[in-house]
């Protein structure tokens, strides 16, 4: 059985009462010199076979005529046995001895003996700051968790003061080894296996940027540890990040739209026509992946006499926009309006605009969809490149070399982006530009009649 003291593990074993007094002690106890729970488990076990070892001889001499001196031998064998650090640092093959037991402490009288504090582990260090945390987005929640969840596949959980920029250092290379599909389909496989397995195959790992949400995410948990002193330095930060593989993301070309257009769909699990309705609406208005599929009836409002999708937060849910800036209004573009997407708000049944999506366990709605395209783009043939979120780059980029009169502030506020001047004048007009201003900003997105042709509601 594992016990922490401090932020050491250890190995209890109660001895077997008709034992006790043949080899004069109650219990066994041995430091098992680490913080980290996979670490002292594997300890722990080769502990607990040769202690079992030892009942067995013991059971077994109690009946012959000199169990006396036998008993004696085995009383000798626990007394003497190895230190930890000798033990666990012996080559798997041949005979391990066990190290020492620990002493149990001295009883103390309950006066004068202060409760020791458990350490704070990692995961109670997630769900206290983070997943408990009512000022937490959705979204933080989710990352962070993420985040945490492959440190403690990897190694173990373990108490925040002792992870340092070793453990740091590992995960950051073990992150970088792992395959980019990692979490897009079921597997049995540990992390190790993933590794070697996308070594083996010449699979894509993931790119730097995936690498620095996750460890950014953890340095945003430590920050929280650094502010209450529960940790003494913040040991996410300061890492490179740039493996040779970063892949540039860019909008999308004519020809590209038009092999999109004429792929077949092959997902059972996302109908064809929500993939549809859903690439299209991204096409004319910028909006990212999550914010569509999220959206519901009571977000398709007329605003100053304009039909606009209104991007906000939902309590009910714990969903909001990834930025304070991307709670927002969008203008319904003629193109939607023409294949009938004000309609979704009368003809699709629950709460929500778009139909045919379901809720992952992780509570994202659109999960499927995400994968299948990406199933779907690399069927098809399409570049790294090229992404679900290129569509937001492509509107980005039309609407940046329109010829209309737009100026950059409305695209800015359109596409939910931070304003790119941070004057207070700038700041003051960011409050006050009209829903006419984003209309015409919406209606300079434009695409060949072939791009989206076929797709109504």
């Amino acid at each position: 059985m594992l016990r922490i003291r401090g932020t050491t593990y250890h190995f209890r074993r109660i001895v077997p009462p008709a034992l006790r007094t043949a080899l004069n002690r109650r219990e066994i106890w041995v430091s098992l010199k680490t913080g980290y729970q996979n670490e002292a488990r594997k300890r722990a076990s080769l502990l607990h076979a040769r202690t079992t070892e030892l009942f067995m001889q013991a059971h077994s001499v109690l009946a012959e005529p000199d169990a006396l001196n036998r008993l004696e031998g085995l009383r000798v064998a626990l007394r003497d046995l190895q230190s930890v650090s000798q033990f666990f640092s012996v080559p798997k093959t041949g005979s391990v001895p066990v190290p020492a037991p620990m002493p149990k402490p001295q009883q103390q009288s309950k006066q004068t003996l202060a409760p020791k504090a458990a350490p704070l582990m990692l995961s109670g260090a997630l769900k206290r700051f983070v997943l408990d945390n009512p000022h937490a987005s959705a979204d933080t929640r989710k990352a962070t968790q993420r985040a945490v969840d492959l440190f403690l596949q990897a190694f173990g959980d373990a108490p925040v003061s002792i992870i340092g920029g070793e453990k740091a250092g590992a995960f950051r290379d073990l992150l970088f080894s792992l395959p980019a599909s990692l979490g897009k389909r079921k597997s049995s496989l540990t992390l190790e296996e993933e590794a070697q397995r996308a070594k083996e195959g010449g699979l894509p790992t993931l790119s730097g940027k995936s690498v620095k949400n996750h460890m950014m995410r953890l340095s945003a948990l430590w920050n929280q540890l650094l502010q209450r002193e529960l940790v003494t330095r913040n040991p996410w930060t300061g890492w490179n990040f740039e493996n040779g593989q970063k892949t540039i993301r860019r909008s999308w070309t004519t020809k590209e739209l038009a092999l999109l257009a004429s792929s077949s769909w092959h997902s059972t699990s996302v109908p064809e026509q929500t993939f549809r309705l859903v690439t299209l609406i991204a096409a004319y208005t910028g909006m990212r992946l999550g914010e569509i599929c999220t959206l519901r009836k009571e977000d398709l409002q007329i605003i100053d006499g304009i039909s606009c999708f209104l991007i906000q937060p939902h309590a009910e849910t714990g969903w909001a926009p990834k930025t304070e800036a991307g709670t927002r209004i969008v203008p319904v573009h003629a193109k939607l309006i023409k294949a009938r997407v004000l309609a979704l708000k009368d003809t699709t049944d629950g709460p929500y605009l778009i139909p045919g999506l379901e809720t992952s366990k992780q509570g994202i709605r659109g999960a499927a969809l995400g994968r299948a395209f990406s199933l779907l783009k690399t069927r098809i043939g399409l570049p790294a490149e090229i992404t679900f979120h290129s569509f937001r780059h492509t509107v980005s980029t039309q609407l940046r070399n329109a010829k209309a009169d737009i100026r950059e502030i409305w695209i800015d506020r359109l596409l939910g982006h931070e304003a790119t001047h941070k004057s207070q004048g700038t700041t003051t007009y960011l409050t006050g530009i009209s829903t006419a201003n984003l209309q015409q900003t919406i209606e300079a997105i434009s695409y060949p009649e072939t791009a989206f042709a076929n797709v109504t509601i």
